[in-house]
């Protein structure tokens, strides 16, 4: 707020010393004094470049000629276009504030200058050139009598309006926003109402009034058809395709390395060697020296330092910028957004990385499960093949044959996969008819009644995954018998379409843990859920379908198709 008030109080102070310039004239001793002191006024509040850094020989020299030009050369053109600059260099702020007191105070200040430009400065301009143009002067000096009044009494109101208007912050305030467009079509519309006015009144030897209204309805006329034909209308693309076109097809050195820092981006998968690449890109800009960078333990340079560094912070990319010559704001803004872009790139590459170890170590941890699911299988069948050979039965040993390869095969698999997770997108296929007879081998020591619909194929099939399915479902259910004896396990296989079902006759899943069964990771008092969730996941992956099909006491099958 402080800052806010000095600034108020410096504009007042600079507008006040040109309004009592002014108001002496050019002939004044006093005149030149005050004007170089107004010029000091505005240096410090000027929003072209922060008044706090020191002055270096180059601006030593520029204001060591501007204070010269005024002591020798001091006359109304001089005045003119000066107010003229003011005028647009106020107005080119005025578009760039968000807050309505802000505004309503460089709106007064607009209004002040241009009435002090048209109403007392351009008649003293037109008088003093009365004789080289040949216009007449009775009408101005009548005029001029008119408007020492209004010097004298009305127009200071403006200035003291600015002291008495609420302090309101902005962002553009503080960053020095100026809007060189608008400046620059301000300044231009002020000097063609000027010398509009002045080529009337010699042309069309009509009074100052009048060639004043003229020229501002000319230019109301021209900036109404302009308006008019911006838009398309009865056929015509209007103007604004057209200065969009050239607009937008800039072809500076900040357009190449934006498109560099896309392809970048999508050449480099890494983020540390994409950031390597893009600093590299923008050290090859012409206006740069040098670039440093820092991210957490990661730090680096390149090209020489200088007198101008550039601090910019995204996110915890530090970056310094050191450029050849001072930096205006208007390319300090723009340069701010591009290193914008840098960093969201950047943190858009970090995230995509730790996506990708995210994913691997998802793609080890569910292999994990479901070898643990495998390999609990399988410890179980060789619990069961080992109890059954120490029967000492001769019947045993051909069914001990027949399994303990088939066990051998899976243990392998499962060595294959602990060696290589991705080996797992490459399912071991065996014959639909083999497949169904190991199963029933395998678990033919328990209470279970098979049956087969229809003809049993030789379609190969994911002999992995149908393992897991059938394993868990059936130990499941197993499990289940123990607690509740007595209940009847049938498993059902149908070829075409493919169908495998797994039922119990026991009581029904609780309705809070089936609505998740399947669906995600469900704690039970038996373990029930990590390894159906498993299971139906890698079922999904290889196109097939599990589902409760059906879940009321006495009835609980688990259904697997495909899809």
């Amino acid at each position: 707020m402080k800052l806010l008030l000095s600034s108020r109080w410096l504009l007042f102070a600079m507008l006040a010393s040109l309004h009592i310039t002014l108001w002496l004239g050019v002939d004044n001793t006093w005149a030149r004094a005050l004007l170089l002191t107004h010029f000091g006024l505005f240096l410090l509040w000027q929003p072209l470049w922060r008044g706090e850094r020191e002055l270096r020989s180059g601006g030593i020299v520029f204001i060591a000629c501007i204070s010269a030009m005024v002591m020798l050369w001091l006359n109304w053109w001089i005045l003119a276009f000066w107010l003229a600059g003011l005028f647009a260099l106020v107005g080119g702020r005025v578009f760039a504030f968000r807050a309505r007191w802000l505004r309503v105070l460089y709106l007064t200040v607009m209004a002040y200058l241009l009435a002090v430009l048209l109403l007392w400065v351009v008649p003293y301009l037109f008088a003093a050139q009365g004789a080289h143009v040949n216009i007449t002067l009775v009408h101005l000096d009548n005029i001029i009598e008119v408007t020492r009044g209004l010097m004298s009494a009305v127009l200071p109101l403006f200035l003291a309006g600015i002291l008495l208007m609420p302090a309101e912050s902005d962002e553009a305030e503080s960053v020095h926003a100026v809007d060189f467009f608008y400046s620059l079509l301000l300044f231009m519309l002020i000097t063609l109402l000027v010398l509009g006015s002045l080529a009337f009144m010699t042309l069309a030897r009509v009074d100052y009034l009048s060639a004043l209204l003229r020229t501002v309805l000319i230019m109301a006329l021209v900036l109404l058809a302009l308006g008019w034909l911006w838009n398309p209308r009865f056929g015509f693309t209007g103007l604004q395709p057209l200065f969009s076109r050239y607009l937008l097809n800039i072809g500076t050195p900040f357009e190449s390395w934006l498109r560099q820092l896309a392809e970048t981006a999508q050449h480099e998968q890494g983020s540390a060697a994409f950031l390597a690449q893009a600093v590299v890109d923008l050290a090859a800009l012409p206006w740069l020296s040098g670039v440093t960078w820092r991210v957490d333990k990661d730090a680096g340079s390149l090209g020489k330092t200088s007198p101008y560094p550039i601090e910019i912070k995204v996110q915890d990319l530090h970056l310094t910028l050191f450029s050849k010559q001072t930096i205006a704001p208007s390319m300090l803004l723009h340069i701010h957004l591009l290193t914008e872009l840098l960093g969201y790139f950047y943190q858009a590459k970090r995230r995509e990385q730790h996506l990708r170890e995210v994913t691997r170590l998802q793609t080890v941890y569910e292999t994990g499960a479901r070898l643990t699911h495998d390999l609990k299988n399988m410890l179980q069948s060789l619990l069961a093949l080992t109890s059954l050979a120490q029967r000492r039965e001769e019947e045993v040993f051909p069914l001990l044959r027949r399994q303990l390869p088939m066990l051998v095969q899976r243990i392998e698999l499962t060595l294959s996969k602990l060696k290589i997770p991705q080996q797992e997108n490459e399912p071991l296929t065996l014959p639909l008819a083999a497949w169904w007879e190991n199963l029933c081998q395998r678990h033919q020591h328990e209470a279970i009644v098979w049956a087969c619909e229809g003809a049993v194929t030789d379609e190969e099939i994911p002999a992995a995954m149908l393992d897991c399915v059938a394993d868990n479902l059936i130990d499941n259910a197993i499990n289940k018998r123990r607690h509740q004896p007595g209940i009847l396990i049938h498993v059902t296989l149908r070829a075409q379409p493919f169908y495998l079902a797994v039922c119990d006759g026991g009581s029904a899943i609780p309705a809070p843990l089936a609505r998740q069964l399947l669906q995600t990771i469900v704690p039970s008092e038996n373990g029930l859920g990590i390894g159906l969730y498993q299971a139906a996941r890698w079922a999904q992956q290889l196109d097939y379908r599990m589902v409760l099909r059906e879940n009321a006491p006495g009835t609980v099958c688990f259904e697997l198709s495909k899809n």
